[in-house]
């Protein structure tokens, strides 16, 4: 959403307020529900931190300027009549004030989106290439050791299952998808890339 579509949102149903729903925009796990007025909007857009307005204290307040728990704005989504709001973000640690995840009592991320934090962990890695990191001495080792390390810990994949070894196959699997993550990221392709191709197949 760029500031320039604000004018298209009706503020009126709410007295000059629009509701928000904040998600993780690494899981889709819903962190929390506030209201924006367009003030709150347009100084969200322009500085990238999802900021709300206060119904109580009756000013605006940007998610974490005290706490350091702020809402990193990734993309915002309106509905079909346009009076409500669906924002993606990442968050700065917890988001609600008990000091869980979410303010709907989460426990915490779905394992099965456990991978999507481990491919951003892994692109982080890369970037930073931190020491004392085997992911980052794996990027220092170029693209020939990472497709070497793919290959060893797909025949040892292999090994585990034809030896029926259940403890052996859950450890051996979990070191192809890690090194398999590892030579996507050094090759320029997302997670969603292959998601997006099963999901094509599967149809």
């Amino acid at each position: 959403m760029e500031k320039s579509d604000i004018s298209k949102l009706n503020f009126e149903k709410l007295n000059g307020l629009i509701p928000a729903v904040v998600v993780d925009n690494s899981n889709g796990q819903v962190l929390m529900l506030g209201f924006m007025n367009k003030a709150s909007l347009e100084k969200t857009i322009d500085s990238k931190l999802v900021t709300f307005f206060s119904r109580t204290r009756n000013t605006l307040w940007t998610k974490g300027v005290t706490s350091g728990n702020y809402l990193n704005l990734i993309d915002i989504k309106t509905d079909c009549d346009n009076d409500s709001l669906l924002i993606y973000s990442k968050p700065d640690g917890i988001t609600c004030h008990t000091g869980q995840y979410s303010c709907f009592g989460v426990p915490d991320i779905p394992d099965t989106n456990f991978l999507n934090k481990l491919f951003e962990l892994i692109k982080d890695r890369r970037m930073a290439m931190p020491e004392n990191s085997y992911t980052s001495e794996l990027f220092r080792s170029g693209a020939d050791r990472i497709i070497q390390k793919v290959g060893e810990e797909s025949v040892e994949t292999v090994i585990a299952a034809k030896n029926r070894d259940r403890n052996e196959i859950i450890n051996e699997t979990s070191d192809l998808i890690y090194h398999l993550f590892v030579m996507l990221v050094d090759q320029g392709i997302e997670f969603s890339d292959i998601v997006k191709n099963l999901r094509k197949r599967s149809k």
